[in-house]
């Protein structure tokens, strides 16, 4: 009742900030995965000419989106006090000149209607939609739900933006927003990226387009895996419409380097080199993962496969489809970690004449990859966070354990959560 009450008050204030501060634009991110990698390059890009305000993740609630668009915490206590003192904090952001000229949110949903929540108080002036993949389907029931809900953000932003490459054209009937544009790495995306040189250790050579810049930039983007250009797409794309420099834009997307989690290049033990892309999984990363493994050459990869979550009834479906993308000719082991990965992953790894393991936790696997990897190898982590936590697999090959930092979830707060997991399988 008083969240309730609360909450109407906050999505109100959220309107009244907007008609305050004209100059201030919002821009909102949604999809089935790459949010938080879309989101962050977003910023590291925009924050190159414009003052940048983005939460470190996405949020499920309008309550929290509305604190995070107003830049107010939300209370520890969950008493009517400390609300009265944010809706105070609220109106006097209101009546302040305002701190920042983007405000930055990234939008979960995670069952059906919850998206038209969110236009009733947010216009933002782009909305970027990053890809449609298999997600939350117990709750969703089918993929073509999922793609009318995140969709929907498309519809009531300013200016949408598509990822031409993970949102499947056959969607477009749930669109009805004429200000629309896409964004990728095929030559059918208004805002893409054409490439002409690319290794592993010095990313990719090549040249932007828009429909601004229609003869094109050139642009050296360091990050790993074809799937990981797109999120730098979507920032170029929406710092193009908010007006920066072409030099700023340039030098932006040319300081982009991968998050922890998400195609983040380790060094590992023997001269190996570590794919860290442990922040979560879905059939459509993890396939895009593979592919970029296979991409390497190194004298043995190895591939350490967790299980993707939130599959619903689809889970023994896609974790087979995973399995069968396991090449026994590109690989020299299947490490998987979880039960669905063991029950349906395995299996079909085996069935294409893969060597397979398959382990209850990623301190097990992260041992044996240990005790198998040859000098140069190359080793690919790739699951759901929950439950799986394979970045404590790849903490074991780490060339130098001081690195810890450069995974996710290392926090005092995540440890200690990771903590009773482990122990129960010693």
């Amino acid at each position: 009742m008083l969240k309730g009450m609360i909450r109407k008050r906050l999505e109100k204030k959220v309107q009244q900030y907007f008609a305050a501060h004209p100059e201030v634009k919002l821009v909102a991110v949604t999809g089935t995965a790459g949010k938080l990698t879309t989101m962050t390059t977003i910023a590291t890009v925009l924050s190159g000419s414009y003052r940048v305000r983005m939460q470190e993740k996405s949020r499920a609630t309008p309550l929290e989106v509305a604190l995070d668009v107003l830049g107010i915490e939300q209370p520890p206590s969950s008493g009517l006090g400390a609300w009265w003192q944010v809706l105070r904090a609220a109106k006097q952001r209101i009546k302040q000149p305002t701190d920042v000229d983007v405000v930055l949110v990234g939008i979960e949903s995670t069952a059906p209607g919850q998206m038209a929540q969110y236009s009733a108080f947010l216009r933002p002036s782009v909305g970027v939609v990053t890809a449609v993949a298999p997600e939350q389907l117990g709750e969703f029931g089918s993929l073509e739900r999922v793609a009318e809900e995140r969709l929907a953000l498309a519809n009531f932003s300013q200016l949408a933006l598509i990822n031409r490459d993970d949102v499947d054209g056959r969607f477009a009937s749930f669109l009805t927003n004429g200000s629309l544009d896409t964004y990728g790495t095929t030559s059918a995306a208004e805002y893409r990226f054409e490439t002409s040189d690319v290794t592993p250790e010095d990313g990719y050579h090549g040249t932007m387009f828009a429909p601004e810049l229609p003869q094109g930039v050139a642009a050296h983007l360091q990050v790993v895996g074809e799937h990981s250009l797109r999120p730098v797409m979507a920032a170029f794309a929406v710092a193009v419409k908010l007006g920066m420099t072409t030099e700023n834009i340039v030098a932006g997307v040319q300081s982009i380097r991968p998050v922890p989690g998400r195609m983040n290049m380790l060094r590992g033990l023997e001269d190996s080199l570590l794919i860290d892309d442990t922040h979560s999984s879905d059939p459509a990363s993890a396939e895009a993962a593979l592919q970029t493994l296979y991409s390497f050459q190194a004298p043995q990869r190895l591939a350490c496969l967790g299980d993707m979550a939130g599959l619903g009834d689809a889970s023994a479906a896609e974790h087979q489809a995973l399995g069968n993308l396991c090449d026994p000719n590109l690989l020299a082991w299947v490490i998987t970690v979880g039960e669905q990965a063991e029950k349906y992953l395995a299996p079909q790894a085996r069935a294409r004449g893969c060597q397979v393991k398959s382990f209850r936790t990623a301190l097990e696997a992260g041992a044996f990859a240990h005790k198998v990897m040859e000098r140069g190898a190359i080793v690919l982590a790739k699951g759901s966070g929950e439950g799986i936590y394979l970045e404590e697999a790849l903490k074991i090959v780490l060339h130098d354990t001081h690195e810890d930092h450069e995974l996710v979830r290392q926090s005092p707060e995540c440890m200690a959560k990771k903590a009773p997991l482990f122990a129960r399988f010693q």
